[in-house]
């Protein structure tokens, strides 16, 4: 077999593969989480959320929307010099994210086996 044959099947066994991989990677939103900060907010981003009594007052005043605790559980990096505290029964972490106008704000979590409760909210 010439090399320019040799070099025609690799190419389409190279292109399949490709498409391949490209197709079962994208068929559903597969993220993946190594670093401690993706593993954690992926963690309670996948739990039900509830609210304590004074963010559930903050939510009810349009202090702080959904969007925004929703965002910073996706885009927020936890301050672990703060976090992995016990408390309560689980754990504590302090979330630092930003707002809908991109203002600094920080939000408690606190993480127990089977739901997550949205603790406190410091605005900066």
């Amino acid at each position: 077999m010439k090399f320019q044959q040799r070099l025609a099947y690799y190419l389409l066994g190279l292109m399949i593969g490709a498409f391949a991989v490209y197709f079962f990677m994208h068929q559903k939103d597969t993220t993946f989480c190594y670093l401690p900060n993706c593993r954690v907010l992926k963690d309670l981003r996948n739990k039900p959320l509830t609210f304590s009594k004074d963010t559930q007052t903050l939510l009810d005043e349009k202090t702080i929307t959904l969007d925004e605790v929703k965002n910073c559980l996706t885009h927020g990096d936890i301050d672990f010099s703060k976090s992995n505290k016990v408390v309560e029964g689980g754990k504590l972490y302090v979330i630092e994210g930003k707002d809908k106008d991109m203002k600094d704000i920080t939000i408690e979590m606190v993480n127990y086996d089977n739901r997550v409760l949205f603790k406190s909210f410091i605005p900066k």
